[in-house]
């Protein structure tokens, strides 16, 4: 293996949501990886200072200020890149958000529909519009960050939960509808990844943390890169015999290994590593 498997020269990248966060970086890592990305993001200033990284990695970057709930801007958007690049190679569905803490029997429809619509409804149309292409080019690769919400219980969000679970569903469908054009579609199930948003939380509530770390084997909050680094990876050649899977990044979170089994655990390897 000489590692140029790995590797995304030249190629055509579309990260939604990648003006900061788990998105930012995975845009980051696919411009280091060789890749032209097209950052799609609502927030211009954001999206701007993103692309701007990019550059300075020596990599065309596209911005696009676009809200992925609309498919008219979603086709738009499509036509813009054709426009610049005339093609493309890969689409990372990363744009979500949820409402947090509120109980199944007191989400509005309001609410209800806003986080489906977020996360659910903007993988649908990018994946449509952006399948289409590639189905015209023979090939492409698309991944959807799902989350670990969508194969566990998700108490206090369900909303949230059953949109990420319905992506993993969509994610399956889709990669068995577009194999024969030689299209790869999988899923990103992150865990708990420490992010701007989830730092300012756990500043806020330093027992959640806590609590969270307690649940987690390898006994760290995941960073960006880790799922950036898998991102890549489902792009790559390296993973052309990879498609509709749902793949877990947790730290082992997804075992259902209790907090108290952890701690037991690490009391007895203390014990025999003094022994």
């Amino acid at each position: 293996m000489k590692g140029s498997e790995f590797a995304l020269p030249g190629k055509v990248t579309v990260v939604t949501g990648s003006g900061q966060g788990i998105g930012k970086k995975i845009a980051l890592s696919f411009a280091e990886a060789g890749a032209n990305v097209v950052i799609a993001e609502l927030n211009a200033a954001t999206a701007e200072a993103t692309a701007a990284e990019i550059r300075g990695l020596g990599k065309k970057a596209l911005v696009i200020c676009v809200d992925v709930r609309d498919g008219n801007q979603i086709e738009n958007m499509v036509q813009k890149i054709l426009d610049e690049f005339g093609r493309i190679d890969v689409l990372v569905n990363n744009a979500g958000g949820n409402i947090f803490g509120l109980p199944a029997l007191e989400i509005s429809e309001e609410e209800w529909d806003k986080v489906i619509t977020l996360n659910l409804k903007s993988t649908f149309l990018c994946s449509k519009a952006v399948g289409r292409i590639m189905v015209e080019q023979r090939g492409g690769s698309i991944i959807n960050i799902a989350s670990l919400a969508g194969l566990l219980a998700f108490p206090l969000g369900a909303h949230y939960g059953a949109a990420k679970a319905a992506i993993i569903n969509l994610t399956k469908t889709l990669s068995i509808e577009l194999a024969p054009s030689n299209i790869r579609v999988n899923a990103i199930c992150p865990g708990v990844i420490l992010t701007s948003l989830t730092e300012t939380i756990y500043r806020q509530r330093p027992h959640q943390q806590k609590e969270r770390l307690e649940t987690i084997p390898l006994g760290r909050l995941g960073q960006p890169e880790d799922v950036a680094h898998l991102a890549v990876f489902l792009a790559s050649d390296a993973s052309n015999y990879i498609t509709g899977e749902a793949i877990i990044v947790g730290g082992g979170m997804d075992t259902f290994a209790s907090a108290q089994i952890l701690r037991e655990l690490k009391m007895k390897q203390s014990h025999v590593l003094k022994r």
